[in-house]
C-alpha cells in the first residue's frame, strides 16, 4: 500500500476537478502538483519547523504550515523541471509538437490548407463524410498514437471547418481513433503491452509454465472490449448523425451559427487568428502534401530505422524502436519540406519563413504548458504511489465473475487520476495477473484480465483533463480542452457502460467473445438512439443535425 494512503488520490482528483469546474487547465494543474508537493514534504516541514522553534506546539503549528507552503512549492518546481528534464521522450514530444505548431503555421501561410479546401469540397461535401474520413484516417494512422493526433487533427481541421464541424466533435474522432487504434494494431504500445504480460507472469512466479507473453496479448485483443467499441461509437455517432449530451449543443452551435468553438473558449491553438491571412492568393494542393508526407515518411523510416538489427522480427523492431526521436525527425522533415516549398516557389522570403516557424512555436504554447504540468502531476502520482493505493484496494474485493469489471474500474480510475494509459498498465497489469492468478490457479483468464487493464486505461485515458493523448487531441484540431473532455466523457461513459455488460456477460454467463462482442454492439447502437432522442427532447433539440454545412451565411470561426 501507499505510503500515503489516501492523500495520494488529493493531487490529481483536485487537479482534474479544478479544470474542470474553471476550464482552466494550467492555474489547476499546477494546483494539483503544488498540493501534492505539500502532502510530500509535510512531515519534513514540522521536523524543520520543531528544529527552529525548540520544540514550542503554537509555533510549531504555525510555522510548520508557512515551511510546508515553501517546501512544497519548491518540490512542485522540481517535479515540474524533472517531467522534462530528465525524460528524454518527453523532451522530445514537445518539441515535436513544437515544430509541428511551425509545420502547421507554415502550411498555413503557402495557403496549403485553403488549397485542400478547394480540391476536396466537391468530394467531401457532407459532415458525415468528413467525418468518416477522419475516422478512417485515424484507423490507418495505427503506429502511433501521438503521430495519429497529430496527422489526423491537423489534415482534418480546415476541412471540417468548412462544413462546420465543432471542434469538439473532431477532437472526439481524433482522440478515439488514437490510443485505441494503437492498443490494438501493429504500433509501439504492442512491445511496451507484452513486456507489461511478462512481468506479470514473473511477479506471480509463474513465467517458466505459462503461455508466452505474446500469445496473451494477442489473445487479450477480443477482451480489450473499451478500445473496441470506443472505435465502432466513432463510426456508429458519424454514420447516424446522432448526438448526446454536450456534444448535441456544440453541433446545433456549430451549424447554425458558424461558431466552431463555445464562446469565450480557449482552443489549444487558432492559426487564424494568430497568423492572419495566407501568402498567396493562388494556393498549390503540394503546398499541403509535401510537407505532410515528408512528416509521415520520415516518421515511420525513423522508427524502422531505429530500430532495426539483423535478423529481428516485425515486434523485436518496434521493441527497439526510438520513437520519441522518429517524431522529432518527421517534424524537422516537415518544417524543412515547408520551407522548401516556400522558397522554390518564391511565396515567401527567408524572413518570412523564419517569422512563420517563430509564429509556429508560439501557437503551441498552451499546449507545451499544459502537457508539462500533466506530467508532472504523473510523477507527483508516481511519488505518492496512487496507483499503488488504488489497486490494493481492489485487491480484497473480487471474485473470478467478477475481476475483468473490477480490474477495468481499477485501471480506469488510475488513469484518469494519472492522466496516464502507460503508466497504468505499468502499475496494474502485473497486479492483475498475480490476483487472477491466486484466485483461479489457471491461466485461462489471463487474457481477460489483461484486455479489462487494456480497456480500463484506456477509459481512464479519454475522460482525464491530464491525459497527454487527451491534450494533444485538442491541440492539433484547435479545440478548448476542457470543452473537449466534457463532450467526450458523454461518449466514453456510453462504451464502458457496454463494456461492463460485456465482462458481466462473459464472467456469470461463460458468454465467449464471439457471443458477447454482437449483444454488446446491438446495446451501443440501442443506447445512442435512445440517448440521442431523450437527451434531444431535453434540451429542444433535434437528435441530429444537417449532413450539409447548415444554416446561416455566416463563415465558420474558431475563435
Amino acid at each position: 500500500m501507499s505510503a500515503f494512503g489516501a492523500l495520494s488520490l488529493v493531487p490529481p482528483l483536485l487537479a482534474i476537478v479544478l479544470a474542470i469546474a474553471s476550464r482552466r487547465p494550467v492555474p489547476a494543474l499546477f494546483v494539483g502538483v503544488w498540493s501534492g508537493g505539500l502532502i510530500y514534504t509535510f512531515g519534513d516541514s514540522v521536523g524543520y519547523a520543531s528544529s527552529l522553534t525548540g520544540g514550542m506546539p503554537v509555533l510549531d503549528e504555525g510555522l510548520a504550515v508557512l515551511v510546508a507552503v515553501f517546501l512544497g512549492f519548491a518540490q512542485a518546481v522540481q517535479w515540474i523541471v524533472e517531467s522534462i528534464g530528465d525524460d528524454t521522450f518527453h523532451a522530445q514530444i514537445l518539441l515535436f509538437t513544437i515544430l509541428l505548431g511551425s509545420g502547421v503555421a507554415l502550411i498555413w501561410q503557402l495557403g496549403g490548407s485553403l488549397a485542400v479546401r478547394r480540391a476536396v469540397a466537391d468530394r467531401l461535401d457532407t459532415r458525415r463524410k468528413v467525418g468518416i474520413t477522419a475516422w478512417a484516417l485515424g484507423l490507418l494512422m495505427f503506429f502511433d498514437d501521438y503521430a495519429n493526433t497529430a496527422i489526423v487533427g491537423s489534415v482534418m481541421k480546415d476541412l471540417s471547418d468548412q462544413l462546420r464541424v465543432s471542434r469538439e466533435k473532431l477532437s472526439y474522432i481524433v482522440d478515439s481513433t488514437a490510443a485505441p487504434v494503437a492498443t490494438l494494431g501493429l504500433s509501439n504500445w504492442v512491445a511496451f503491452q507484452i513486456g507489461m504480460v511478462q512481468e506479470g507472469y514473473e511477479i506471480a512466479g509463474i513465467a517458466a509454465d505459462a503461455p508466452s507473453a505474446f500469445a496473451t496479448y494477442v489473445g487479450s485483443i477480443p477482451y480489450n472490449v473499451y478500445s473496441i467499441f470506443a472505435i465502432l461509437m466513432v463510426a456508429l455517432i458519424v454514420l447516424s448523425g446522432r448526438d448526446f449530451g454536450e456534444m448535441l449543443a456544440a453541433e446545433h452551435r456549430s451549424v447554425r451559427t458558424g461558431r466552431l468553438t463555445r464562446e469565450g473558449a480557449t482552443p489549444m491553438q487558432a492559426i487564424e487568428s494568430e497568423l492572419g491571412e495566407p501568402s498567396t492568393d493562388e494556393p498549390m494542393l503540394r503546398s499541403f502534401a509535401i510537407p505532410v508526407v515528408a512528416l509521415v515518411v520520415t516518421a515511420i523510416a525513423g522508427a524502422l530505422l531505429s530500430g532495426y538489427a539483423p535478423g529481428a522480427s516485425a515486434l523485436d523492431v518496434l521493441d527497439g524502436a526510438d520513437w520519441g526521436a522518429a517524431l522529432l525527425w518527421g517534424a524537422f522533415a516537415m518544417v524543412f519540406a515547408a520551407l522548401a516549398v516556400g522558397f522554390y516557389y518564391r511565396i515567401f522570403s527567408l524572413e518570412t519563413g523564419i517569422e512563420g516557424v517563430i509564429d509556429g512555436f508560439s501557437i503551441m504554447l498552451t499546449a507545451v504548458t499544459i502537457l508539462v504540468l500533466a506530467w508532472a502531476i504523473s510523477t507527483v502520482a508516481e511519488v505518492l504511489e496512487t496507483g499503488v493505493y488504488v489497486a490494493g484496494i481492489a485487491e480484497g474485493v473480487v471474485s473470478p465473475a467478477l475481476l475483468p469489471v473490477v480490474v477495468l474500474f481499477t485501471a480506469a480510475f488510475i488513469s484518469f487520476s494519472m492522466g496516464s494509459s502507460w503508466a497504468t498498465m505499468g502499475v496494474l497489469t502485473p497486479i492483475a495477473i498475480s490476483v487472477a492468478w491466486e484466485l483461479t490457479g489457471s491461466y485461462e483468464l489471463m487474457p481477460v484480465i489483461v484486455g479489462a487493464v487494456f480497456s480500463g486505461a484506456i477509459f481512464g485515458d479519454h475522460t482525464s483533463p491530464i491525459s497527454d493523448t487527451t491534450v494533444l487531441s485538442a491541440t492539433f484540431t484547435g479545440a478548448d480542452l476542457i470543452d473537449h473532455v466534457r463532450t467526450q466523457i458523454y461518449y466514453a461513459g456510453t462504451v464502458v457502460v457496454v463494456t461492463t455488460v460485456c465482462y458481466l456477460l462473459y464472467g456469470y454467463l461463460g458468454l465467449p467473445p464471439l457471443f458477447y462482442l454482437p449483444i454488446g454492439l446491438l446495446l451501443l447502437v440501442a443506447l445512442v438512439y435512445g440517448l440521442s432522442e431523450l437527451d434531444g427532447r431535453r434540451q429542444g433539440l433535434s437528435p441530429t443535425v444537417s449532413s450539409s454545412s447548415g444554416g446561416g451565411d455566416d463563415p465558420p470561426t474558431g475563435d
